[in-house]
């Protein structure tokens, strides 16, 4: 069983990131990035770590939903590409980066693509298991264990990208156009 959840973490973990990387080479119209810049500025205006960390799970705790978490899971992944296509569109500097190293080089990506491929390939475990018609009471306390780690990650994430932003912002490297 510890063999197939592994496998089900990566396999997930690898779709996240091809659809997060397909999502951010997504056409994006002028009108399209400036109303999601629009959008973006409202949200995280006067955001603050908690912030980003309520903001995360509550995109994350739905991908542990049976079946639902792996569809939800798998659009978030691209519509997180797709904003990153926006932001680049709006922003040159952040157009320069390559959008996987944001997610596999930033701690905090990092941590959220971890706590990501862990709801969906619960999910997607769970539906598996309902299909086959196994008792789900053996994947409570595991399926508890997972989402205790999910916000693990996205609590120590969202003080770490704040604390980041909060650099950035010093160093005046985030006074430009979309920050």
């Amino acid at each position: 069983m510890n063999k197939i959840r592994i496998i089900t973490f990566f396999v997930f973990l690898g779709l996240f990131a091809a659809l997060f990387q397909l999502g951010s080479l997504s056409s994006v119209t002028e009108e399209e990035a400036e109303a999601f810049m629009a959008e973006f500025e409202d949200l995280v205006l006067d955001i603050d770590a908690f912030g980003i960390f309520i903001h995360n799970l509550t995109i994350t705790l739905p991908m542990f939903i049976p079946g639902f978490g792996v569809a939800w899971g798998l659009f978030s992944a691209w519509s997180t590409g797709f904003a990153f296509a926006s932001i680049a569109l709006t922003t040159p500097q952040i157009a320069e980066i390559q959008p996987l190293t944001i997610l596999f080089m930033s701690p905090f990506g990092l941590m959220e693509l971890i706590a990501y491929s862990f709801g969906i390939s619960r999910s997607f475990i769970l539906i598996r298991a309902i299909v086959k018609k196994i008792n789900l009471t053996q994947f409570i306390k595991p399926t508890m264990i997972e989402i205790g780690i999910v916000i693990g990650l996205l609590l120590t994430g969202g003080y770490l990208e704040f604390y980041m932003i909060e650099m950035a912002q010093e160093q005046g490297l985030m006074d430009m156009p979309g920050f």
